[in-house]
């Protein structure tokens, strides 16, 4: 089999996260690619959960609609999932609590048997999962001992006994590939990793959904990655000690959601106007205000683009897989301190907290030394005003310099200025960091094709979108384009790859086509505008068909 996706569900406390990732590594275990989905509710007890691992012998960056295989620990999954079985498919279920059609397990009984706790019915359900797919149960108890922490022997030999109560052995045989494992690899957890490799020190921040598991990752393995993380009182302590921690030399990032960037949008204006680097993180979800909290949206990209007052440079960045979030969280520690500007780097739930199977990339591009005053040119002035706008940078301690940071307007010193000239001056010396941005970035690959050259249709995207929207339209034989950087707007490099298009469809998940309306602002034209906004991803078969449609 090339290609298998198998659905678990049951409700908040019944370890369907756990369940499904040990499922998924159990699957990667045989060299498979996968992609792991999860779907819950903001509950801690009850609603329902469920998560979709999809795996492929080919790149897989979605899940799919249908599934060939659905684990059901409780009713409410059979009774919502049903129409996603696809023909021939095969229920799992507890038959002890659930009823359906398929091959029933008495998860309760086997657990009680073992004197086990009623959340250990999921080590039942991949117990089973196992000998339907055919794996060995060597490999299948290895991987719980890698996965479970606790009880470790009652959960093996719970799934033991529920493995061998499978007659019906083999049904979707999942045979070994031969290739290595990948390490599965969340988005949050490739950002955290791409910081890392970027130079992080700090990463400060207040816990919020879906970017606290960066916070998490990194507290987690902070020893071992040299990065101290906080946990300040609020989203505005964290930006401006982000900010206060650049002004000391130290490489800071802070990671929010919509509602906690509201919160930190006077910290850009002053990362702005005293030219302190800064990365913040916006994780995106379901709003306005708190929304869905655990739901995905690309509905931020607006906010993003003007959070601040007055005329801020900044950059902003949109990764859709978590190899380009490894890579273009390396690029934001790097641009923010290069240019001394705030960078934002957008993630979603989708992405975010979705796993995938990683392939490290190879080396990523060398960034330029950051300029660093010599103390030879006589007394230090911070805002020097040079060529390109940026100016030398030196830290507290630094011997015979006077280091400043202000949010009030100032001359090339750091004192406070109000003279028109000097108000004129400045602002004029900010300004000149946007052409270097934009030549910068015009040397970087900051967008992405895909698909046959001479297709006159074509399919933009951002984002978490990207694997649907490439496999949709490689099913449709349409080429698909990928901005990674929406500020600096690759606007040259954008329209030379539209020339000759006759038709250009955008599809993102939000109700009022931000990228549309972005690209519309660059004289862009956009034919038709595919949008979801119920919280969920698109998939390449609902895109695949809303593409037909917008077509026609």
């Amino acid at each position: 089999m090339s290609e298998i996706s198998i659905l678990i569900g049951g409700k908040a406390g019944d370890g369907i996260k756990q369940a499904a990732n040990t499922i998924a590594r159990l699957l990667g275990r045989q060299g498979y690619n996968i992609f792991f989905y999860d779907d819950y509710p903001s509950l801690i007890r009850g609603g329902h959960n469920f998560s979709i691992i999809r795996a492929s012998e080919s790149d897989c960056l979605c899940h799919e609609e249908e599934v060939e295989i659905i684990v059901a620990l409780n009713q409410d999954t059979v009774d919502r999932h049903i129409g996603d079985l696809r023909p021939g498919g095969v229920i799992i279920y507890d038959k002890d609590n659930v009823e359906a059609q398929g091959i029933g397990v008495p998860m309760d009984q086997i657990v009680k048997e073992h004197s086990g706790i009623p959340i250990m019915r999921n080590t039942a359900a991949i117990g089973a999962l196992g000998a339907l797919l055919d794996i060995g149960f060597d490999s299948v108890e290895e991987i719980i001992g890698a996965t479970v922490k606790k009880a470790l022997e009652v959960n093996i030999a719970i799934a033991r006994k529920a493995y061998d109560t499978i007659e019906r052995r083999g049904v979707f045989p999942v045979p070994s590939t031969g290739r290595k494992a990948l390490p599965l690899v969340t988005g949050n957890e490739a950002i955290a990793l791409g910081a890392v490799r970027g130079g992080l020190d700090l990463y400060i921040a207040y816990p919020m959904t879906p970017a606290s598991s960066i916070l998490h990752f990194l507290a987690d393995h902070g020893e071992r990655l040299g990065v101290t993380t906080v946990h300040p009182e609020s989203e505005i302590g964290a930006a401006l000690m982000v900010i206060g921690a650049a002004y000391g030399g130290k490489r800071a990032m802070t990671g929010t959601s919509g509602g906690g960037f509201a919160l930190m949008t006077e910290a850009i204006s002053l990362s702005a106007q005293s030219e302190t680097p800064m990365v913040i993180v916006e994780c995106q979800r379901t709003g306005p205000s708190t929304g869905v909290p655990t739901y995905t949206m690309q509905a931020d990209l607006k906010f993003c683009l003007g959070a601040g007052h007055g005329d801020v440079q900044r950059i902003v960045m949109a990764p859709g897989d978590a190899v380009e979030a490894y890579e273009w969280s390396y690029h934001a520690l790097n641009a923010a301190w290069y240019f001394q500007v705030p960078v934002l780097l957008l993630s979603d739930k989708h992405l975010s907290e979705s796993a995938f199977s990683f392939k490290e990339p190879g080396p990523l591009p060398e960034w330029p030394g950051i300029k660093i005053w010599e103390n030879n040119d006589g007394p230090y002035n911070r805002y020097m005003a040079t060529g390109d706008g940026i100016s030398p940078m030196a830290f507290p301690g630094t011997k015979g310099a006077t280091v400043k940071a202000t949010s009030y307007e100032h001359d090339e010193y750091g004192i406070t200025a109000e003279d028109a000239k000097a108000v004129q001056f400045m602002q004029e010396k900010r300004l000149r960091k946007a052409k270097a941005i934009r030549d910068h970035f015009k040397g970087m690959k900051t967008i992405k094709e895909y698909g046959p050259e001479d297709s006159d249709v074509v399919l933009i995207f951002w984002g978490s979108t990207k694997g649907a929207a490439v496999e949709a339209c490689k099913g449709l034989g349409i080429r698909s384009i990928q901005p990674l950087v929406l500020e600096p707007f690759p606007e040259e490099g954008l329209k030379a790859l539209l020339r000759g298009a006759r038709k250009v469809l955008c599809a993102e998940t939000n109700a009022t086509g931000q990228l549309s309306c972005l690209l519309r602002c660059y004289g862009i034209e956009v034919h038709e505008t595919i949008l979801r906004y119920d919280g969920r991803p698109f998939t390449p078969k609902g895109l695949k068909k809303a593409i037909e449609e917008a077509l026609r």
